[in-house]
């Protein structure tokens, strides 16, 4: 066989080339395996204590509870697939609900009202568990402005109580402060808080950080914003007994000059880029974007289409580099306006109907963002939280079988491209159809059992690359 190139001019072409390959990997190394929360609710610093996680789920449930006390009737609420078909008598409801609970999960799979059933005993177990998975501590929006000396005592206040819940355990999974924006008129207030906030808190727990401890910053419209805030992580750390490296912060996208600078250029990457690899997320600000775009109050939305812009650029520059992205809240809360003991059945009917049409909203928000690939986003109030995890947890269970099925299906013929039924499989598909189950199964909706049902092992999955596997099973056969 006879080559035009010279083994040392190839080499010295393609050691040129693998330069350039390495340095793109260290800028896209791909999504973090790490679990990513499905929420983050924001509450103001006043009102936050060592207990919030707990008084937070339990209300969350009892909303849940109160209003929809079967799965039909949350089925119906919310629309979930299959709702129609469901019964609305109450003795109808009854028999349906034994025969489900009677039933084998085999069993029930053949039912029409499988979706709705396991949803809903899947968020009535996730309330009862671990109702709030990520919480800010707000002093921004959810606080307001204050007068210094009560801002201050609140930032001592408020690390104080995430002393308390380190110690007792109570604190949820993922924790963090919203300071106020470095404009010029608020980077005062804001470096001051996180700083009285920061100092105290390592000064009650001897410098250590809660699991999963982020700082947010809202409002970014340069990255000189986001390199102050690093620097003033750096003095902190050297002053305190914070470990050096150990503050992490996220960014909010709520300015249209976050999308598009006075350049006319996208400036997300800058941003990280100031971050010195200390920022993991960026969340999108529904109310204050819509706001900046000139949309009146009747139509700042989640579904607007100036959303789907912002939400189109953040996952384009962002894509690939294992920042975690997240969508913004709806703002209408699921409270009835009739509150006390002795409400009349009017009354308690219009709460019920308020509740369950302002759920409707918020889960189709939740279900059009996940569509658009964005798995986490805001809830205000623990009123929320049913839907929130319905939305997320059908989304999932739904596309099982299909997911399951083509998996396992272009597993068993690694070495080439499958056509399953009538929908083509290439390796693109096959590293969506891992992702799927990455997020199925760190969100809860699925079990481990669920995904090595496709024929992947953990190992296999943990590497989230479809062609590592491709590859590493290839290099099996060829051992063999």
């Amino acid at each position: 066989m006879k080559l035009s190139i010279p083994q040392n001019e190839k080499e010295s072409i393609l050691n040129e080339l693998g330069q350039a390959n390495k340095a793109f990997q260290k800028i896209y190394p791909g999504d973090k395996p790490d679990r990513q929360p499905v929420h983050t609710v924001y509450g103001g610093a006043d009102l936050f204590s060592a207990d919030s996680a707990e008084k937070m789920g339990q209300a969350a449930l009892n909303t849940l509870l109160n209003n929809a006390p079967n799965f039909v009737e949350f089925a119906k609420a919310i629309e979930l697939p299959g709702h129609a078909s469901l019964p609305s008598d109450a003795k109808g409801i009854e028999l349906l609900t034994k025969k489900m609970d009677n039933s084998s999960e085999i069993e029930r799979k053949k039912e029409s009202a499988w979706l709705s059933y396991t949803t809903y005993n899947k968020v009535i177990g996730k309330l009862k568990t671990e109702a709030l998975e990520d919480f800010r501590i707000d002093f921004e929006d959810g606080f307001g402005n204050r007068s210094w000396e009560e801002e201050d005592a609140t930032a001592v206040q408020a690390a104080k109580e995430v002393a308390k819940g380190m110690k007792a355990n109570s604190l949820s999974p993922f924790i963090g402060i919203r300071i106020k924006p470095f404009t010029e008129d608020m980077k005062e207030r804001g470096s001051r808080t996180l700083d009285i906030f920061l100092t105290t808190l390592s000064e009650e727990t001897n410098g250590k950080l809660p699991d999963n401890f982020v700082v947010m910053l809202p409002k970014v419209t340069i990255p000189e914003q986001i390199a102050a805030l690093i620097k003033m992580f750096e003095t902190i750390e050297a002053n305190t007994k914070i470990e050096s490296g150990a503050l992490k912060m996220e960014m909010m996208v709520e300015t249209t000059q976050a999308v598009i600078d006075k350049d006319g250029k996208n400036p997300l990457r800058s941003f990280l880029e100031a971050s010195k690899g200390r920022m993991i997320a960026t969340a999108f600000g529904t109310y204050d974007y819509t706001a900046a775009c000139n949309i009146t109050a009747k139509y700042q939305d989640m579904g607007h289409a100036v959303c789907d812009f912002a939400h189109h650029f953040m996952k384009v520059s962002l894509g690939a580099t294992g920042i975690w992205l997240s969508d913004g809240a709806t703002n209408v809360m699921p409270i009835g306006p009739n509150r006390g003991a002795n409400l009349t059945p009017e009354q308690l009917a219009e709460n019920k109907a308020v509740v369950f049409h302002n759920w409707k909203k918020a889960y189709d928000h939740t279900r059009y963002s996940l569509w658009k690939g964005l798995y986490q986003g805001w809830d205000l109030n623990p009123a929320q939280f049913p839907m929130r995890y319905a939305a997320v947890y059908s989304f999932f269970l739904e596309s099982y079988e299909d997911a399951a099925k083509r998996l396992k299906a272009f597993v068993e013929k690694a070495a080439r491209a499958t056509l399953t039924d009538d929908v083509f499989d290439d390796a693109a598909t096959g590293q969506g159809l891992l992702n799927y189950f990455l997020r199925a199964m760190n969100c809860g909706a699925i079990s481990v059992e669920d995904v090595t049902a496709t024929g992947l092992t953990m190992e296999e999955i943990r590497t989230r690359s479809f062609l590592k596997i491709l590859e590493g099973r290839r290099e099996s056969k060829l051992k063999v």
